[in-house]
């Protein structure tokens, strides 16, 4: 019984003491208590990601990093220096199809664009640089050569790359008035040369790939002596079992596989492309789009005259950016800047079907308006959405020739429909960005992740198949 006294008595004496404790404070005291908390609390806010943008939405779908090799390892060829550094280390030999001889310099990366020094945050400057949209066969293969699933064993390989710059041997002939032999000739040499070794014998190329940092086209000469344009290479008989990446396709091609132009980005850290994706998802875009382009006087049906024509009929809407006037080169600060401040960036076929710009467009965090659906849907399967409308808008040409609006069009889209297209946008970003680091990021997988990823599926695959093929034939005898 005391014992319980005693409880009951300590409680009220405790809670009093307490009281007594809190009201002996200075008033003043709390007041300047309840200041600092109100301003902790700013801060905090004020740094929070904001809520426009989901940070598990953009960023959720890329945190599958490096991991196993699942699909196998990839060997890579020694070639001879003549295929490949050799073709670079002439910059005069460079200089006559305007590559500004900086396409070898930096691992394919180019110099940096200094020239974007207050455009982009001062913390991503550095992974901004003047790449040409023509270096990937250097960007992958210096890439490669640190890739984690590469193999020095071509005993224990899935797929062989064979470092052939293509693109560079025919390049240097499109705009000059060679033969049809001089064209040809390092591609066949490169041909005579890897259909000598030993693994090229015993599947024929199946499960070799190459990267052409060229559309496809430049390498599919006519059989008419007149078509002087490009190489034959891709019409050889050797080369139709070898896969090869380019930035441009050709429909039904199987062995072609779309992959992206390189633009200015290159992220050096995961920390870089957050940091870049926020940016572009929180951008106060003030034009409803944006045409960045010039006039070709020697087309007959020139739609980027016309769509030229059009956006600076709208200055109010749309922000013209003619490349006749303003030097569009890479690393520009105005073809960035407009792409930055606009909802929809339009983008017609270039010479060919694709053109850089889709991708500088999507990198801003801007969406895309296509007007062929080769530009983009049926070149890029590996990289985008399999549903075109939730990242992109597209008019037939045709229906625009005919009088439809584009203004009229994009206005239909609501607010909320325009940020979720840009949320997509944004959440595609790292499966288009070629990452600065030799050996890439720490746990996102980019554009060169991706593409060699898909092409040792693609072969593994395609190996499964023809060991249960002749599993079937060896029952069958």
């Amino acid at each position: 019984m005391q014992e319980e006294e005693l409880q009951t008595l300590h409680k009220p004496k405790t809670l009093t003491l307490f009281k007594n404790a809190f009201q002996s404070v200075n008033p003043r005291i709390w007041l300047i208590l309840a200041i600092l908390f109100i301003q902790v609390l700013a801060v905090f806010i004020v740094r929070s990601p904001p809520v426009t943008f989901s940070s598990r939405k953009i960023f959720g779908n890329h945190n599958s990093g490096a991991g196993d090799c699942e699909s196998g390892r990839v060997y890579v060829y020694d070639l001879p220096a003549m295929f490949n550094r050799d073709l670079v280390s002439d910059c005069n030999d460079l200089d006559p199809w305007h590559w500004q001889c900086g396409i070898a310099t930096n691992g394919g990366y180019g110099r940096k664009a200094d020239e974007l020094a207050g455009v982009v945050p001062e913390g991503l400057a550095p992974a901004w640089f003047r790449t040409n949209q023509f270096s990937s066969e250097i960007i992958y293969h210096n890439r490669i050569l640190n890739y984690k699933c590469r193999t020095k064993e071509p005993e224990s390989a899935t797929a062989y790359y064979i470092p052939f710059y293509a693109g560079l041997a025919v390049g240097k002939y499109l705009f000059s008035g060679n033969t049809v032999k001089e064209r040809d000739w390092d591609c066949e040499m490169l041909l005579k040369w890897v259909q000598e070794q030993p693994y090229w014998k015993r599947s024929n190329g199946s499960d070799h790939f190459l990267v052409l940092g060229r559309i496809t086209w430049d390498f599919r000469r006519l059989t008419d002596p007149d078509q002087l344009w490009g190489s034959s290479f891709l019409n050889m008989p050797a080369m139709q079992n070898v896969t090869r990446l380019t930035i441009e396709r050709a429909p039904g091609d199987y062995f072609d596989v779309g992959v992206p132009y390189p633009t200015g980005f290159h992220p050096h850290s995961d920390s870089d492309l957050f940091q870049w994706q926020r940016f572009v998802s929180n951008r106060n875009r003030t034009r409803l789009y944006s045409f960045i382009g010039a006039r070709r006087k020697d087309s007959k049906n020139d739609f980027r005259g016309f769509l030229l024509s059009h956006c600076q009929s709208e200055p109010g809407s749309c922000q013209a950016v003619d490349c006749a006037v303003t030097r569009c080169s890479n690393g520009s600060s105005v073809i960035l800047e407009s792409l930055l401040d606009s909802d929809f960036c339009l983008q017609p076929k270039g010479d060919s079907y694709t053109r850089r710009s889709v991708f500088d467009c999507m990198v801003a965090g801007s969406i895309p308006v296509f007007f062929w659906k080769r530009t983009a849907y049926d070149q890029y399967e590996l990289f985008l959405p399999v549903e075109p409308e939730s990242y992109s808008v597209f008019i037939d040409y045709k229906d625009v020739l005919n009088g439809t609006s584009i203004k009229g069009v994009l206005e239909r889209y609501s607010g909320e429909e325009v940020r979720r297209m840009r949320e997509k946008v944004v959440e595609i970003i790292p499966k288009i960005v070629y990452a600065k680091p030799s050996e890439g990021l720490e746990s996102i997988k980019d554009a060169f992740d991706v593409a060699v990823e898909g092409v040792l599926k693609r072969i593994k695959k395609q190996k499964e198949r023809l060991e249960v093929d002749g599993d079937r034939h060896n029952i069958r005898d």
